[in-house]
């Protein structure tokens, strides 16, 4: 496994020695969702460990009280839930005004305790898949530059409401699926690689598990919901899904922030966009990073190419100098854009990326041995339908003014397993992709 930044601890012990105190949690009943204070879902379970051992569920069903966000035995979640229980969360909103004040007031955890808790409490699941991190052909370690490399996620993470509800997972077993332990297995492979920027795909549990979890570890936050979630279809729902993204306040501020509701052919579509400028405290440069969830299933490829079009204007228009549309040459803020476009290379709407004026490259096309060919998979599921292995996600970046210094790799088929995904011991039915990326010397300006 890959080795974990460690940071200081600081309030995680006398956190740790309070108690949960509210005897029930679950998701919000029925199909209608009403935003405001609520308590947090649970979080126990089992999980993942290093011994990989024979596979066993534990029953949701039952009388035994939990914590709000966990197991009565997981005491560092049961903290977040007490104080979650005094502190209404912040209202859901389409279209919500930020600021990075709000997250301050969230007690400050220990990521290091935190993934120790996470390990203990996945013990009894398989072993996660070991992935490393690759350089990519021609390119060695940057050393003389310590601390100037950004380390980026992006993951869909699978919402939990179609996950359980819609989805379909034929061969994923029931109790894999439940968020009383998928949470954990989530949180782990975000703690384990310990990423500047994060930004997730299909998330329904925003205001009551991640904003309040990554608060407290040092993230800004920031949520836009789908206008009309498929999640509000699925009975004992937890609200909308959406998009998310998180950054690392020791390492950015936040400068500009949009949020986006994609449109086809000048008509708005169900599909959004988060985009952030920020400026980086280490380099004092800005960047802007977009994350995205284009229209998924086949026949809609011309939708998501709309979409994919009128993302890139608002891209274009955000990253230029003055706010020009007709000028792509003024664009002088670098780019990285993260996102499940549900679409495979094939596609126009990937074409129109890669051959944007932005100067857009795929990351991941660096884990290929001649540079230009994307992951084979990063998803892989069975369904009622049948099996499907696809390259749906992506990481593009501005290559005129960013490098990209390493890669996580792809799980084999081997580590994967015949059941494919998701699974006991990975989360959701899409991989995680990550990338560590620095700017480069000299940018070049745009032509």
């Amino acid at each position: 496994m890959i080795a974990v930044k460690m940071n200081p601890a600081r309030r995680c012990t006398a956190l740790l020695n309070q108690l949960c105190v509210s005897p029930r949690a679950g998701p919000t009943n029925g199909r209608a969702f009403s935003p405001g204070p609520r308590l947090g879902p649970g979080v126990g379970g089992k999980g993942t460990g290093t011994q990989p051992k024979k596979k066993s569920g534990i029953s949701t069903t039952g009388a035994t009280p939990v914590c709000p966000m966990g197991a009565s035995s997981s005491r560092l979640f049961g903290t977040l839930a007490q104080t979650l229980n005094s502190a209404p969360l912040a209202q859901q909103d389409l279209y919500p005004e930020e600021t990075q004040d709000q997250d301050l007031d969230m007690p400050m955890l220990d990521p290091d305790q935190l993934l120790r808790e996470c390990e203990e409490a996945l013990c009894r699941r398989p072993a996660r898949p070991r992935r490393e991190l690759v350089y990519p052909s021609g390119t060695v370690p940057c050393h003389h530059k310590p601390n100037s490399s950004i380390r980026i996620m992006q993951w869909n993470i699978l919402a939990q409401a179609l996950g359980e509800g819609k989805d379909g997972f034929i061969r994923c077993p029931l109790d894999a699926l439940n968020w009383q332990e998928r949470k954990y297995l989530i949180l782990e492979e975000i703690l384990t690689y310990h990423p500047d920027i994060i930004c997730l795909q299909e998330v329904d549990h925003y205001y009551d598990t991640f904003h309040p979890i990554m608060a407290s570890l040092g993230y800004h936050g920031s949520f836009l919901a789908k206008p009309w979630s498929p999640c509000l279809d699925v009975e004992q729902n937890n609200g909308p899904d959406g998009c998310a993204m998180f950054f690392r306040r020791s390492r950015f501020s936040l400068h500009g922030l949009a949020h986006l509701r994609l449109s086809a052919m000048m008509l708005p579509t169900n599909q959004v966009a988060i985009v952030q400028t920020l400026k980086c405290r280490v380099t004092g440069r800005q960047l802007c990073v977009a994350v995205t969830h284009l229209k998924a299933r086949s026949g809609w490829e011309r939708l998501r190419s709309a979409q994919g079009a009128d993302l890139l204007q608002s891209l274009r228009n955000i990253t230029s100098l003055g706010g020009s549309r007709s000028n792509a040459a003024s664009a002088t803020v670098p780019l990285v854009v993260c996102g499940d476009f549900n679409a495979e290379p094939s596609e126009d709407v990937y074409r129109r990326f890669s051959s944007s004026a932005l100067g857009l490259s795929s990351a991941y096309k660096l884990l290929s041995s001649d540079g230009q060919t994307e992951p084979a998979y990063t998803t892989w599921k069975i369904r009622p339908s049948g099996e499907s292995c696809s390259t749906l996600d992506y990481i593009w970046y501005s290559h005129d003014a960013l490098s990209v210094d390493s890669l996580l790799d792809i799980p084999t088929e081997d580590q994967i397993g015949p059941d494919r995904l998701p699974s006991y011991h990975y989360p959701s039915d899409h991989l995680s992709l990550l990338c560590d990326i620095s700017f480069r010397e000299e940018p070049h300006r745009l032509m």
